[in-house]
């Protein structure tokens, strides 16, 4: 059985990677057919994306695809580049023996994964290493708000192609916002997380 969610990311992220473009109408009868669900849950799917800004419901005309232009996506991504920093920061300040065990123990995982060339790993790791650092910073709004932006920006990635340094570069930029937490050097992992997250904005979208 699909559960809400799961329609929600499916509906989201047709949008945010073109299947439905700018000004397409989403009708309930065929989403139920695509996702296998009944009408309401695809009523309730369309209200929590037309809080998102994704959609536009006019009465009596229906449901209308607004979706993410370049601009968009580079202000979200600005805005959770300001998120991830105050992430760092406070992660860095708060962050318990425990914690700082387990994200050097992902940190390793990426240097493993790096040899092994493995990019699909990689890829993984590199989010759960940021999901270490959220749940550090000990802010459940501040986790919150990352998590959304991770999905929007998510979607949105352009065709990537790997060149043959790609995982090495974002190893050393891990390895300078690790070392931050190593050193308890708050303005070190404000400036490694700034020159990552403008890093990864021109490798995945080119902007």
């Amino acid at each position: 059985m699909l559960l809400f969610t799961d329609l929600v990311s499916g509906l989201r992220k047709d949008i945010l990677q073109g299947k439905y473009p700018c000004g397409f109408k989403l009708t309930e009868k065929a989403i139920c057919s695509e996702y296998k669900v009944s009408r309401t849950p695809v009523r309730e799917a369309l209200r929590q994306l037309e809080t998102e800004g994704l959609i536009e419901a006019i009465p009596n005309r229906g449901a209308f695809v607004l979706g993410f232009s370049e601009h968009d996506i580079r202000d979200i991504f600005e805005l959770r580049k300001s998120c991830e920093v105050q992430a760092v920061k406070w992660a860095i300040e708060r962050i318990t023996d425990d914690e700082l065990d387990s994200l050097e123990e992902v940190f390793g995982f990426m240097e493993f994964y790096t040899q092994k060339n493995d990019f699909e790993k990689m890829i993984n790791i590199n989010a759960n290493f940021h999901q270490h650092i959220h749940a550090a910073a000990h802010n459940r709004i501040l986790r919150h708000l990352l998590l959304s932006y991770q999905q929007y920006t998510e979607h949105a990635k352009k065709s990537q192609v790997f060149g043959d340094e790609y995982l090495s570069l974002v190893l050393e930029e891990h390895r300078r916002i690790f070392d931050a937490f190593k050193t308890q050097n708050v303005e070190l992992g404000i400036r490694a997380m700034e020159t990552h997250m403008d890093k990864s904005i021109e490798r995945q979208y080119g902007l």
